[in-house]
């Protein structure tokens, strides 16, 4: 199963009310289960190194199946994951990646959010992705 235009436009919609409550500038990527970019969003005025960040934000979660602030805590010294973010071409490893799932609980995409703190990051990709449910 793969998100599609329709639902990955609803998670972008949802993401950027979400920035707009929190008063923030973000730059919004939805992948299919593929890591496929299928919607991007980038507020006026968002940081322009944050479009990558956005993007290998989504990518990271779906590629372990997991939020990417999980990987995070994984990654740490002394942790099994440790110095993961330097395989498939980069990871980023703090919150702000979110997986997407159908109604089933099946994985049909993610998001990423970059713009702000992590905390904001997360919560905006999360609004994302609770829109498909």
């Amino acid at each position: 199963m793969n998100i599609t235009l329709e639902q990955a436009q609803k998670a972008i919609e949802a993401a950027l009310e979400k920035s707009k409550e929190l008063g923030v500038k973000m730059n919004i990527a939805v992948m299919d289960s593929g890591v496929n970019l299928v919607a991007f969003a980038k507020m006026d005025d968002a940081w322009l190194g944050s479009i990558d960040i956005a993007q290998k934000k989504a990518k990271t979660a779906r590629f372990f199946n997991m939020n990417s602030g999980e990987i995070g805590k994984l990654s740490q010294p002394g942790q099994p994951l440790y110095n993961i973010e330097h395989s498939n071409n980069g990871l980023i490893t703090f919150p702000g990646g979110v997986l997407i799932k159908d109604s089933s609980g099946t994985v049909i995409g993610s998001i990423g959010v970059s713009g702000s703190t992590v905390d904001d990051d997360h919560e905006v990709a999360t609004a994302g992705a609770e829109a498909i449910k």
